[in-house]
């Protein structure tokens, strides 16, 4: 997916701070009516090769969703010693209405997950804006025998949510990883995780909150 593409709707953000919330009370305001246009400015990594990843937004504002065709980490069998960890990196630039801020409140990843007894498996995601310092992950690990479509989520509550600056257009980044070990698992025998499916493009689906910013 080049530079450069642009996409209508809304994109927000994360989970690391860049001001502060102005109340602890967790409300809301409305989306922007405004159109929200989205630059992807690079997708790179193992697991979104040129092509395979894009990037779509909700109508309501409150959502986007990432979609990959060949996003696949595995060990075990003939598999490469490199397909252990797969990851993709989406630098994204989000341009807002004037007047609001962005935050992720929550992201829904999923795929499909086959380990053998003994091996084990870590899907993880880092979130942070251009410039920042703090960067914001979470990891969820599996554990074998496993052999099922798989979920996970991340979640921030409203005193932890980090929020766009205000007035400043900031790249947000997104950086997922797959990786799964062998562990004591039979040599010979594959264990795989991946973030796309073989009937169908798997979705990662990324949830927004949205606020006004202080009046100046």
């Amino acid at each position: 997916m080049a530079g450069g593409l642009l996409l209508s709707g809304a994109v927000a953000a994360l989970l690391t701070t860049a001001i502060p919330a102005s109340s602890s009370s967790p409300v809301f305001d409305d989306p922007p009516p405004d159109k929200i246009v989205i630059d992807v400015a690079t997708v790179n990594g193992s697991g979104c090769p040129q092509g395979t990843a894009a990037v779509a937004v909700s109508p309501d504002n409150t959502a986007f969703t990432v979609t990959y065709s060949n996003y696949l980490a595995q060990v075990g069998g003939n598999s490469d010693p490199t397909a252990f960890r797969k990851n993709c990196q989406l630098n994204l630039v989000v341009h807002v209405p004037q007047g609001f801020t962005y935050a992720i409140a929550s992201a829904d990843y999923r795929g499909f997950l086959s380990l053998q007894s003994g091996a084990t498996s870590t899907q993880k995601a880092s979130y942070y804006f251009q410039g920042s310092p703090n960067t914001a992950s979470k990891t969820h690990p599996f554990n074998g025998p496993y052999n099922d479509d798989w979920q996970a989520t991340d979640s921030t509550d409203w005193a932890q949510m980090v929020w766009a600056p205000c007035g400043v257009l900031r790249n947000f980044n997104i950086n997922t990883e797959l990786r799964v070990s062998a562990g004591s698992s039979t040599p010979s025998k594959v264990s795989f995780m991946t973030m796309d499916s073989t009937d169908g493009d798997i979705s990662t689906v990324y949830h927004m909150a949205w606020k006004h910013c202080p009046a100046k």
